[in-house]
């Protein structure tokens, strides 16, 4: 079975067996979307309404923001692959919990085995808090960490502020795009090591 056909199937699966309680009163799942092939993952927060009505994330401004920044790094959506840390919507959008979070981490961690990327890219605090515990966005935001878990192995994690958070922020789009333009020598040192 081809990665695309493996990781299908891992969603279909864990969409059935996920225990994170937000399932019940969303709409549907949002499991990620992109290429199983990717060397770059994206992992934000938890899906919006918007998500929530669509099944796909980062479809919002926060999304077509997202865009913008790939494309000026010569990437498209079918580039990369996007997830969230949570694969339900919370209600009114609120943070999710830990034991939400807890919920769906199998489920992240098993797409991220599938797919292998080269860098995962945390989008905001949550993504962020996951898989460097301990760091403030504020403070990590455009820096990359190595890390080893048992279930994933060792990956390079690229911190960035989510870009819902500067759509809001004006001084913080300046920085986030600077830090997005990182990505490609990042992308290409780790390729060459």
């Amino acid at each position: 079975m081809n990665k695309e056909k493996t990781l299908a199937a891992a969603n279909a699966e864990w969409e059935q067996k996920c225990s994170c309680a937000l399932r019940i009163q969303a709409t549907r799942a949002v499991p990620g979307e992109g290429s199983a092939d990717a060397d770059i993952v994206f992992i934000g927060e938890a899906p919006g309404k918007n998500e929530d009505l669509q099944g796909k994330p980062f479809v919002g401004a926060a999304g077509k923001f997202l865009a913008e920044m790939l494309a000026a790094i010569d990437l498209k959506r079918e580039d990369i692959y996007i997830t969230n840390v949570v694969k339900y919507r919370p209600p009114e959008n609120r943070d999710p919990s830990p034991e939400e979070i807890d919920a769906c981490m199998p489920w992240l961690h098993t797409q991220i085995r599938i797919i292998r990327p080269k860098i995962i890219v945390t989008l905001g605090r949550h993504a962020l808090g996951h898989f460097i515990p301990g760091k403030k966005i504020s403070e990590a935001h455009g820096q990359a960490f190595r890390r080893t878990f048992d279930d994933i192995g060792e990956q390079i994690f690229f911190a960035l502020y989510h870009p819902a958070a500067a759509l809001y922020n004006g001084g913080m789009r300046a920085t986030l795009i600077n830090d997005f333009k990182k990505i490609p020598a990042l992308l290409e040192k780790i390729k060459k090591d």
